[in-house]
């Protein structure tokens, strides 16, 4: 046998060596996964995950191993441990899959659970439904969307938030969500690191996990107004770190962070070369002094947009992402190959809808949450009232509250809220939802406060 095939051998033995240590993690992970689930921990301990990269990076030292190579190989395995731990998680779209099943069986339902405003888009919809077979938008169209869709808005992303911007600047999508899967899945590689600010929408970690990359959290608290510590952001990053995640005003808090902390996030991320990816799709429903990353005019940073929440176009899946060129051609190759392009009869709609007046719809949510605070308020539960979007985040007083447990008994008695463990590791929260009119806002309330006071 010739030195080739004995290393070969070798090399054989070594990897059958790793993938049946491989087994035996996944295995002691999943019980300690157990472990945690029955104590209502959460899943990610970031303090445990940096005592184990401060002893991995002193092993690539003391063994002549490249530290990226260590903490690469690390990260995949702390996914794995995520992967295996997070089976049963309940998040807003589980319950409101429940919801909608039980509507199906007949029960009636009050949705606090999701954000979707249940009033309808405006009439410059409906009329372009009618018009658009007759326009000929029929046909396969451009990958980053149609020409003129994107001239009209960067029209108005330039009017809208001061910023010059061109239709290169733009990506239409299948809603925000599909832009944030996009920027993830291009910009960062296998075992990159991004940081995400929790409490969070959930599909930025989700995105991030199915992707390979591992989700460094910076946890927020209630007791200090949601509002990250910036030494908090700068030791989560390394050389693994490509990218943050911004969410103002935040799903689920509604908190807008201070111009001046947002500013230090922004100084950080510049000096760190990070892709800041910001989602501001609750920009329309921002109540207090809020300001766009695009007025940083950062060439790294990838701001989301949606027809959604705005214009109460959930069903009809279509947003928009701004970035520079480079990025956008990056984004706009994989939704080429993943769905050749947006339907472009939903372009059409969309590009008339940015001719109306929403004015109506952002009073609209924001005296619905007035009415939820002032509900939430009576009921003593503890939250930070919203700077914004459509949501408040609250804290039960409760010996041993589980909102896994509770949301789905108060299901039982037909009203839908999510629980706060879909957002992070805030078990002991619920994320109620203004999305309804104030007579069911209000009769959702009670319901909730009776069953809260039957669990106390």
């Amino acid at each position: 046998m010739s030195d080739i095939d004995n290393l070969r051998d070798n090399i054989d033995r070594i990897t059958f060596d790793i993938l049946k240590l491989l087994k035996e993690r996944n295995e002691t992970a999943k019980k300690i996964g157990q472990l945690k689930n029955n104590m209502g921990l959460g899943v990610t301990n970031e303090e445990r995950e940096n005592q184990l990269r401060t002893k991995v990076i002193s092993l690539c030292k003391e063994i002549g191993l490249d530290e990226k190579t260590g903490l690469t190989a690390l990260n995949f395995l702390l996914n794995e441990s995520v992967k295996v731990q997070s089976t049963n998680k309940q998040t807003h779209l589980s319950v409101f899959l429940k919801a909608k099943e039980l509507e199906r069986q007949g029960k009636k339902i009050i949705h606090m659970e999701v954000g979707e405003p249940d009033f309808f888009p405006p009439k410059a919809v409906k009329d372009a439904l009618g018009k658009v077979y007759d326009m000929g938008y029929t046909k396969y169209g451009d990958s980053k969307g149609m020409a003129e869709f994107r001239q009209a808005l960067a029209t108005h992303v330039t009017k809208t938030f001061g910023v010059k911007t061109n239709p290169q600047n733009i990506l239409v999508s299948p809603g925000a969500r599909f832009s944030v899967f996009l920027a993830i899945s291009t910009l960062l590689n296998p075992g990159n690191e991004i940081i995400v600010i929790e409490p969070a929408w959930p599909a930025y970690r989700d995105n991030a996990l199915n992707s390979g990359i591992k989700v460094r959290t910076v946890h927020t608290s209630l007791e200090n107004k949601w509002e990250p510590k910036i030494e908090d952001i700068e030791n989560s990053i390394n050389q693994n770190t490509k990218m943050i995640v911004l969410n103002y005003p935040n799903n689920p808090t509604g908190k807008i962070l201070p111009k001046k902390l947002l500013d230090q996030i922004m100084s950080v991320s510049m000096k760190n070369n990070l892709h800041v990816l910001s989602d501001e799709i609750y920009s329309s429903y921002a109540f207090k002094d809020w300001k766009s990353v695009l007025s940083y005019e950062y060439d790294k940073s990838i701001v989301t947009q949606s027809f959604s929440k705005s214009h109460a176009m959930t069903g009809f899946r279509i947003g928009y992402a701004i970035s520079s060129p480079d990025t956008i051609d990056k984004m706009s190759k994989l939704q080429a190959l993943s769905m050749t392009n947006v339907s472009e009869p939903i372009q059409y709609v969309a590009m008339k809808a940015l001719e109306a007046d929403t004015t109506d719809n952002t009073k609209t949510i924001k005296t619905r949450l007035e009415t939820v605070v002032k509900r939430a308020k009576e009921m003593n539960l503890e939250f930070i009232e919203p700077d914004g979007a459509m949501y408040i985040f609250a804290k039960v007083k409760s010996l041993h509250f589980d909102s896994v447990e509770f949301t789905n008994k108060l299901l039982d008695h037909g009203v839908a809220i999510a629980p706060g463990e879909g957002f992070g590791n805030y078990q002991g929260f619920v994320r109620i939802s203004a999305c309804q009119p104030e007579e069911t806002l209000n009769q959702g309330m009670k319901i909730l406060e009776e069953v809260m006071r039957k669990e106390r």
